[in-house]
Order: structure tokens, then sequence, then C-alpha cells
């Protein structure tokens, strides 16, 4: 059995996901039920994933949640870019945050390939 917490890919998906509630927190009011509520979604979606992978007893079961959560962070990087696009945040803080989702995603294919052999 896994423990999730002890994952380093969970504890940097978990931190994004803090920083991405404040950022958006700074979001248009009416952006609230669109790209807010998206962007905390798919967020929260990563860490969840991980997390609920480490549940399961066998490598296959834990992979798929992986890829899940690969496909979470891969949303987050385009409503990223969007909201860098509609000027809802900086170039600079875009170039951060968006860096640091592409480390999460290649240690989530890390860890997915680790599970295949």
């Amino acid at each position: 059995m896994r423990n999730y917490e002890d994952l380093k890919v969970w504890e940097r998906s978990h931190k994004l996901c803090l920083e991405i509630y404040g950022l958006t927190s700074n979001f248009p009011s009416e952006e609230k039920f669109g790209l807010i509520s998206q962007l905390r979604r798919a967020s929260s979606s990563v860490p969840t994933n991980i997390a609920e992978g480490c549940g399961y007893d066998t490598p296959k079961e834990f992979t798929r949640f992986i890829k899940i959560a690969s496909g979470s962070i891969t949303e987050v990087a385009y409503l990223l870019r969007l909201s860098k696009d509609l000027d809802f945040i900086s170039k600079e803080n875009f170039e951060v945050i968006n860096e640091e989702a592409r480390i999460i995603r290649r240690m989530l294919y890390n860890l997915r390939m680790s599970q295949l052999k």
C-alpha cells in the first residue's frame, strides 16, 4: 500500500493547487463559474487522483489514476495559458506556474513508466 504523502509529485501538485486557488482569487468575479471553477477543479484533480490511485493494490490500477492526473495537469497548463492571454495573470506568473506544471507532468510520466517495469 502506498502513502500519497510520501510521493514528491503529490506534494508538488498539492502546492500548485494551493497556488492556483490563491491566483484565481484575483480573477474577475464573472469568471466564478467559468475559468475560476474549471482551473481550480483541474488543479485539484491532480493530487486527488494521485491520492486515490494510492488506495488501490495493483500497479495497473495505480497507473490508471496517474494517467488521469497527467491529463488534468495538461488541462491546467492550457487554462493557465488562456488566463494569461485574457490578462488575468501576468506573463511572469504564467511562466513560473506553467514551468511547475511541466515538471509535474514529467514526474507523472516517469512515475507511470516506473509502474510498467
